[in-house]
């Protein structure tokens, strides 16, 4: 499914098909700025969970309750040797940033994930659910 978002609001559209594709596992891609972290936000805010939602850039990993967030943009090396793909085996939500760098190994692992492409048009964000 494909939604035109040009405010935040119009993000609930994309969190409720995150939450109705029935997998924990979410790869974000889209350049710098695009809305990834923004979305999480939402996401988080939609379960009732009330903490400060920021990009784990520098700490690879932040937790909001059952949401895992993590940031593979400077740091998938140490994602793979912490042994943090083996996180996600749980039952909690799972949203990594710059997924497309972990696809790979995810689909040898036999791992389901869901998909989320951004993708900027001028004023507008377009996010993809694949």
């Amino acid at each position: 499914m494909k939604f035109k978002i040009e405010n935040i609001k119009q993000l609930k559209d994309v969190v409720d098909c995150i939450k109705n594709s029935n997998k924990k596992i979410v790869l974000l891609t889209g350049p710098l700025g695009s809305g990834k972290t923004t979305l999480i936000k939402e996401f988080v805010k939609s379960l009732g969970i009330n903490k400060e939602v920021t990009s784990p850039t520098f700490t690879i990993e932040n937790r909001y309750d059952n949401v895992y967030h993590y940031d593979l943009y400077q740091k998938y090396d140490e994602f793979l040797e912490l042994g943090l793909i083996e996180n996600l085996e749980d039952e909690n939500w799972h949203f990594i940033e710059w997924g497309e760098k972990i696809e790979d190994i995810l689909e040898k692992l036999g791992i389901e994930y869901l998909k989320v492409k951004i993708v900027l048009d001028n004023q507008k964000r377009i996010y993809e659910c694949l």
